[in-house]
């Protein structure tokens, strides 16, 4: 392991990573271990949900480097970046679906939030060149 290009990359990187591993943390617990409703899971819920958010919006900021991109003023977006809006729009979900007492919805909601914002764009981080890839391998 080579934390360096971890260490060297800008602040929008470091702070998506600050905030996504231990949302992978608590959102493995949330799902895995923890008794569904009771007052420590909410609280877990809210801290994971939270987490979710600001490294979505990091992520914004983080410029593409994989594959074709749209430049929008400083910013360039590639085809990662659909998890953004996605991201959202579950932690949305999620707490839409729990306060209209849909909890099958909610389920749904941070499952999708789980294995999509996390299981899937994590999972794409360790594509060949990119960060996680050099830090992990190179």
């Amino acid at each position: 392991m080579n934390l360096t290009p971890l260490l060297d990359a800008s602040l929008p990187i470091r702070l998506h990573v600050i905030t996504v591993v231990p949302a992978f943390v608590l959102g493995t617990w949330l799902l895995l271990a923890s008794r569904k409703g009771s007052p420590r899971h909410r609280l877990v819920g809210r801290i994971y949900l939270a987490l979710m958010t600001l490294t979505s919006i990091a992520a914004i900021f983080v410029t593409s480097g994989v594959g074709p991109s749209i430049t929008v003023g400083p910013l360039r977006f590639g085809w990662i970046h659909l998890f953004v809006p996605l991201t959202l729009h579950g932690v949305y979900g999620a707490f839409a679906s729990l306060r209209a007492g849909d909890r099958r919805g909610h389920r749904n909601a941070m499952i999708g939030v789980y294995v999509g914002g996390l299981l899937v764009a994590g999972g794409l981080t360790f594509i060949p060149a990119r960060l996680m890839w050099r830090v992990f391998f190179d």
